[in-house]
């Protein structure tokens, strides 16, 4: 499966609603009162010290998003830059969390479906009444009235999931208005309820003591955590290099706000003793709400209640908040489980999707079966669900800010934000450690139920995904390739966790047309036969920007069945060698783009891609091929300029160098699997350079293992002239880059492009990843 790649249609409003719309529901509505009694009425300081702790994880979130808006999401960017290992911790530790998180949204929504329906029976013949919401005791086995309603809140968000109901930015937006209007009628009725002598009491602000006030901290740190998932849908916003830190910034300044407001308005109204009360600890805004909306409003002469209406009001808005955030956080869960499933950290079976719904079925119901386990094993103590998720989350965001460390000290090519996290590297740092301090604050069930699930991510790693995965993170790589230069602690550590992977030799042939395209499969097969691998053929087809490519749709899954005939017809016609092949079919908005992406994710040896009319990468869209050419290659490329691929006779032109050894591979490789004649070629300046040209070029025959190839020395100093007349006897051409960069040779009329476009042959462009500078590869000397 591909990543999703969707139109950009969400707003700033919208994505603000996303993520206030994710974490107002637990904050608010479940926490104050298990929190009040932890704390006390300085628990708003829990609040807000909770709230600056995410705000630093933010703005590293921001900046990670605006970089990468595509892929979205922590797992990605840990995975990429810390290796699978971490991405193995954070991926696990991420999909865990947010099953903690929605069992936990789940009994806040129980408890408020239980206050609401408390003492509702119904009659049933035979039996008697029994209560809608009843207490399931067998033996020493218990379920209470909340867990019940937990469960069947739980059975139906998982169930809307699976059928596949669609999450947009104009619902949330609508709920968020809908709750936030709400809330603020409840706190400007509440404020003239408030009391201050309620709020310090006899025992003072901090009855158990300011010792208490972090701890608090760590339990409803909880309540922050949907900022996060608006980076999951960067890609869906406009303009987000302004709209993405806005919103992911901007979504926890704003709850932190509510929560504090709101949170000190309830301990205003409710004595610090109250809180200890059930009632209260389950729905405290219904038991608050109860005081507030107490009067008769006076309207021509009449006294109108207000107690049901408001009580009523702040009840369904609870039910909306949580089940909103447990809507949301089952959903976020599929997206990562198909992150990993993509990277070979599970399996991607766990990804199948459904043949009518078009969901990710297995990866749902597995997550909502480990729900309904939290739910019945620890429904009862909720601190245990929202610490869990909260330690869990916490180890996410302190590999979020080194994976941002990571970003800013190797600088990847690739890696170029819109929006920079200021105070660089105080902030990441602050947040790495900040993040880690507050678990030790946690209470010591969770935390040991938290580490338990990351020790076996660990163990998961080493015994399944590091022979699976094949993509190395850029710390590993950086460390390895300067291992001379790094400690050995770290080489020694770098390569005890580098996956191992699968190291077959992998050709990945970017397909843009199969119905004509069936000579770059021939010339694939070549390299794969040479070097005992397989060839990856990958058809991508290119759609407008205002196509949304959701994943498992009817548009998508339409395009991807008749890609899949069109390369099982070419397949079945084209000689392989009897050489692995394997099809795929990847739908994208930017076609060069994902002929990069699909190199780096099939961990490619060698890319080889056709180059001319009617393919979408070569059809003159300088601007987004300057984009991507503008990464380091990640493997060796071979551009067909195809005129049919006859092998017969294969002429090498060279003046030494790495793209000149590549030529020489590829000779080699067509001499060794099909017999082509080669001919080596070299150019000097006079008939007096004769002599010396040819014992360079017969050393460098020796060298590559072409010491039966032709020789041919041209002394007229015109290269590309020589290289002209010579490619007249000749079938194909294989040309190694110059020293200008690749938008030099392709778009700017260089030698190769020239060539390319003068000789009857088909042509082969050769370029080996170097180390030349990002300014060389794009513009050359």
């Amino acid at each position: 499966m591909s990543d999703e790649d969707l139109a950009k249609d969400l707003g700033l409003v919208s994505a603000l609603a996303i993520g206030i719309g994710t974490m107002i529901g637990a904050g608010i509505f479940v926490l104050p009162g298990i929190a009040a009694q932890e704390a006390g009425p300085v628990v708003v300081i829990s609040f807000i010290i909770g709230g600056m702790i995410a705000m630093i994880n933010a703005f590293s979130v921001s900046e990670l998003g605006t970089a990468m808006p595509k892929a979205g999401g922590a797992y990605y960017y840990i995975n990429r830059a810390l290796g699978p290992l971490f991405g193995s911790i954070s991926g696990m530790g991420d999909w865990i969390g947010l099953a903690f998180a929605s069992a936990f949204y789940c009994i806040g929504f129980g408890g408020y479906l239980a206050d609401m329906l408390d003492g509702v029976v119904v009659s049933v013949p035979g039996i008697g009444e029994l209560a809608l919401l009843p207490t399931i005791a067998l033996g020493p086995f218990a379920l209470t009235e909340i867990q019940i309603g937990a469960i069947i809140a739980g059975t139906v968000f998982v169930g809307v999931n699976y059928i596949g109901a669609k999450e947009t930015g104009g619902i949330q937006t609508a709920i968020v208005t809908i709750l936030l209007g709400l809330l603020t009628i409840f706190a400007i009725v509440g404020f003239f309820s408030f009391d201050w002598a309620t709020v310090a009491a006899e025992d003072g602000y901090a009855p158990e003591g300011v010792g208490e006030i972090l701890p608090g901290a760590a339990l409803v740190f909880v309540s922050y955590l949907g900022y996060a998932k608006i980076a999951t849908i960067g890609e869906e916003l406009k303009n987000p290099g302004r709209n993405l830190p806005i919103a992911i910034i901007g979504s926890v300044a704003i709850v932190m706000a509510i929560y504090a407001i709101l949170v000190t308005i309830l301990l205003g109204l409710i004595p610090h003793e109250d809180f200890f009360l059930d009632t209260v600890e389950d729905a405290p805004m219904s038991y608050a709400a109860e005081i507030v909306f107490d009067y008769q409003l006076p309207i021509f002469g009449f006294e109108l209640p207000l107690l049901g209406v408001g009580v009523t009001s702040i009840t369904l808005a609870a039910l909306l908040a949580t089940a909103s955030s447990a809507n949301a956080s089952i959903l976020a869960s599929a997206r990562i489980n198909f992150a990993m499933g993509r990277d070979k950290i599970v399996t991607d079976s766990l990804n199948e999707i459904h043949p009518k719904f078009a969901t990710p079925y297995r990866s749902i119901a597995v997550t909502g079966a480990m729900i309904i386990v939290f739910i019945i094993g620890l429904g009862e103590t909720v601190e245990i669900l929202s610490s869990a998720a909260s330690v869990l989350h916490l180890v996410v965001y302190a590999l979020i800010n080194a994976s941002l460390i990571v970003f800013r000290e190797t600088n990847p090519p690739e890696y170029d934000p819109d929006f920079e996290v200021p105070f660089y590297p105080y902030l990441p740092i602050a947040g790495f450690i900040l993040s880690l301090a507050l678990i030790y604050f946690m209470d010591n069930t969770p935390t040991l139920i938290a580490g338990a699930f990351v020790v076996f991510a660990v163990i998961w790693y080493f015994a399944y995904a590091r022979s699976e995965t094949e993509l190395s993170g850029i710390l590993g790589t950086y460390i390895l390739d300067r291992s001379e230069e790094m400690p050995d602690v770290a080489v020694s550590a770098a390569s005890a966790v580098k996956p191992e992977g699968n190291d077959e030799y992998t050709v990945v042939v970017p397909v843009s047309n199969p119905r004509t395209e069936s000579t770059l499969l021939s010339l694939a097969s070549v390299l794969a036969k040479a070097n005992d691998g397989r060839v990856q053929a990958v058809h991508i087809v290119e759609v407008p920007d205002q196509t949304p490519l959701q994943e498992g749709s009817e548009h998508i899954q339409r395009i991807d069945a008749e890609s899949q005939k069109l390369m099982s017809q070419v397949q079945e016609s084209t000689e392989t060698m009897d050489v692995p092949v394997d099809i795929r079919t990847v739908v994208s908005h930017r076609s060069v783009e994902e002929v990069f992406d699909v190199a780096r994710r099939e961990n490619a040896d060698t890319v080889v891609m056709g180059w001319g009319p009617g393919r979408s990468w070569s059809a003159g869209r300088v601007e987004g091929a300057f984009d991507e050419l503008a990464h380091d290659l990640p493997c060796d490329f071979l551009v067909f300029n195809d005129r049919g691929l006859e092998t017969e006779r294969v002429l090498v032109p060279t003046a030494g160098g790495p793209d000149s050894d590549l030529s020489a591979e590829l000779a080699r490789h067509l001499r060794d699997q099909v017999g082509s004649e080669i001919t080596l070629l070299h150019v000097v300046d006079t008939d007096a350079d004769g002599e010396a040209g040819r014992a360079f070029l017969e050393e460098w025959a020796d060298e590559h293992d072409l010491e039966d190839a032709s020789i041919r020395i041209d002394t007229s100093g015109d290269v590309e002239d020589a290289i002209a007349a010579a490619a007249e006897e000749h079938t194909l051409l294989v040309i190694g880059a110059t020293e200008r960069g690749l938008l030099s040779r392709l778009f700017r009329g260089t030698l190769a492009y020239d060539v390319v476009n003068e000789v009857d042959s088909s042509v082969i462009m050769a370029e080996r990843p170097t180390s030349r500078s990002l300014w060389e590869r794009l513009f050359g000397r």
